[in-house]
């Protein structure tokens, strides 16, 4: 049984439409890549993962349950962590205090211990633990994202567009240790991604997703040289 599946899915915001129909399947301990050109469905897919946006066609299952309803806190709680575009880290709280809010629904004890797990990560944040975390550069933001989500010992993690705005030296760095926490700790990671190339580099498999569905899924060795990722990104 897969660990997530999404069938046939349809987000709309009013009359704009973010998904017309997405299916895909994650396994235990797998990293997949959603790719395609901004505006493609990729975030919508995870916000309806994540119950933030509702949806008017098909279903969401986690663990053989449906998520329909649920609340985002709900799915959270159940396992599902979430690092945003853009990071979103709380500026005026420091990297220790930003960790400690990752892990707000464990206890003191599971908090020290998974925040020096995390340290060992990113031992940058060790560093700058001390530090606000607006202070801090985008590559070092996104590490805190990454670290906030793990907090929760999630069994999956979804990353959404983990690389915008980042140095190329600094987005080979994150892929470097997204494969080390993925070996490390046997968690499925979902990344939504424009850089097909450095999410497939990355991943397992791969979907491609063009105009809110599905044209292309597989290997992701193989799907870097399939002709749809031209045209998911140029529309030739």
């Amino acid at each position: 049984m897969p660990l997530l599946s999404v069938s046939d899915l349809q987000v709309r915001y009013g009359h704009i439409q973010g998904t017309q129909s997405v299916s895909l399947a994650i396994s235990p301990g797998e990293t997949v890549a959603l790719i395609g050109s901004n505006g493609a469905g990729k975030s919508s897919t995870l916000k309806a993962i994540l119950g933030m946006v509702p949806y008017a066609r098909g279903d969401i299952q986690w663990q053989g349950n449906s998520l329909k309803g649920r609340k985002p806190h709900e799915i959270l709680k159940a396992g599902i962590g979430f690092s945003p575009e853009g990071r979103r880290v709380f500026a005026q709280l420091t990297v220790r205090e930003n960790l400690r809010v990752g892990g707000y629904s464990r206890s003191a004890h599971e908090i020290a211990a998974r925040t020096e797990q995390i340290y060992q990560y990113f031992p940058r944040l060790k560093e700058r633990y001390k530090q606000d975390a607006g202070s801090l550069s985008g590559g070092e933001q996104q590490m805190l994202a990454i670290g906030r989500a793990l907090m929760s010992f999630p069994k999956l993690f979804l990353l959404d567009e983990p690389s915008l705005g980042l140095a190329p030296i600094i987005v080979e760095r994150i892929g470097e240790i997204l494969l080390e926490i993925q070996h490390t700790e046997k968690l499925a990671i979902v990344l939504a991604e424009q850089n097909a190339n450095w999410a497939l580099s990355v991943a397992h498999r791969g979907v491609i997703l063009e105009m809110g569905c599905n044209v292309d899924a597989g290997d992701a060795a193989a799907l870097r040289d399939s002709p749809k990722i031209r045209s998911a990104y140029l529309g030739v």
